[in-house]
Parts: C-alpha cells; sequence; structure tokens
C-alpha cells in the first residue's frame, strides 16, 4: 500500500548573512499550490511560484525539488483525509527527505502534523542551510492509524493526522522531513512554534486552494508520479 495509491497526481539559497530570524510564528498549509497535479512547492513561498506557477506568500521559506504539495479526499487525489486546515498536505517521492529552507532564520520551535502507516519517519531541524551544520533537533516519528475504516477519512489510509513539536535552542535555517518515499505526509508545518498551527500567521484567503484540470506540464508530471504509485 502506496501513499499515492488512489489516482495519485503527480532552492534557491539565499545568503546566512541576513537580519534577525522570524520572530512570529509561520504555519505552512500549502493552499494555493495545485494538488491535483502533484505541484512541486519550490519557491512558492520565497517570493516565486511552485513548478506549475503557482504563487504564495513571500516568507522567505523554499523547498527542494523533491517536495510535493497534493490534494485530499474526498474531492483530491491523495490517499489521505481531513487535513487539520485545509490547504494541501507535503510529501516526496525522491531521495530520503525533503528539505524546507529559512535563510533568516527561525527561533523557539517547530512543529507540524503527520500521517505515516507503513513506515516511521523523522525530522531533523539544522542550524545550516540545505540540512547542514550543527543538529538542533531531531524528532523520530512513530506509525500513526490507519485511516481505511475510520469516519470521516473517506477509506484513505493516511489519516488521521498526529500533531508533534519540538523547542530548540539557537537558529533553525533548514528542516529535513524524511523517511520512506512515497510513505508520510505532513500538513500544517509550523516554525517559531512547538505546537502546529498555533499563532501562525494564517495564508491570505486569495491562495486558497484552486482546483484546475490537468495541461501541459501538469499533466505530464501526474502521468510521471503514476507509475510510482
Amino acid at each position: 500500500m502506496n501513499f499515492r495509491n488512489f489516482c495519485a497526481g503527480a532552492v534557491a539559497v539565499a545568503s546566512m548573512a541576513v537580519a534577525a530570524p522570524a520572530s512570529a510564528a509561520i504555519t505552512l498549509d500549502f493552499s494555493g499550490l495545485n494538488g491535483d497535479a502533484a505541484e512541486l512547492v519550490q519557491e512558492f513561498y520565497n517570493g516565486g511560484t511552485g513548478s506549475l506557477g503557482s504563487t504564495g506568500p513571500n516568507y522567505g521559506i523554499s523547498f527542494s525539488d523533491n517536495a510535493i504539495a497534493c490534494s485530499v479526499q474526498p474531492l483530491g487525489v491523495c490517499n489521505s483525509a481531513a487535513l487539520p486546515s485545509g490547504g494541501n498536505l507535503l510529501y516526496f517521492l525522491d531521495g530520503g527527505a525533503a528539505t524546507m529552507n529559512v535563510a533568516a532564520g527561525f527561533d523557539t520551535g517547530f512543529s507540524f502534523f503527520y500521517s505515516a502507516v507503513n513506515d516511521p519517519a523523522f525530522v531533523t531541524v539544522y542550524d545550516g542551510l540545505d540540512g547542514t551544520g550543527n543538529v538542533l533537533a531531531t524528532l523520530n516519528l512513530p506509525l500513526t492509524p490507519n485511516g481505511s475504516n475510520i469516519p470521516g477519512c473517506f477509506g484513505s489510509n493516511f489519516c488521521p493526522y498526529s500533531p508533534i513539536g519540538v523547542a530548540f535552542g539557537g537558529i533553525a535555517r533548514s528542516v529535513d522531513f524524511g523517511g520512506s518515499q512515497n510513505q508520510v505526509a505532513f500538513a500544517n508545518i509550523t516554525i517559531g512554534s512547538i505546537t502546529p498551527g498555533n499563532g501562525g500567521i494564517p495564508e491570505p484567503a486569495t491562495w486558497a486552494m484552486m482546483i484546475i484540470g490537468f495541461t501541459g506540464v501538469g499533466a505530464a508530471l501526474r502521468r510521471r508520479r503514476l507509475a510510482l504509485a
């Protein structure tokens, strides 16, 4: 059983010589990315776009090229449902982890929701970009319940989501979201707080997720992902 076993769809690194780290908690729910076409997050939160051209708020946050946004059941394409605050989930199909870079850095803590039905996963917080430097915190993520027979999960396996967070000292500049490919989903990623979504800056309503058709590069990316489901 794979994370995308339904009809699953498919860094720019800033200098560390930046101003003070982000002081307010920020929550990412990946709204506005085309989760039906497996859009790569890339520079969506960094003043740029996702792989299909979607634009979002500029939080100075970028993601490695294997970080994918995906929509959930009952109307979405991923084998998942009941995200804590709507939007899309985050997962990866290539490599051992997806990496988030925060060039300005952040402190206090880090938190998120996750679902890992078949294989445990992990998250590691670093004080350098691209998963380098000193390790500030590591979270080992145990298995979560299988939602196939849980009300509200619409028969999806990767549901419900479990919250987890960690406090740390120092300034963090990157986070690895790791585990088995296609076997762990993340949601409501929050920097600057040990509680996911707690005090996080809400994403503007104009970035609400839109369901759009599969055309051009989106359709090609989706077909490539189908072979891995």
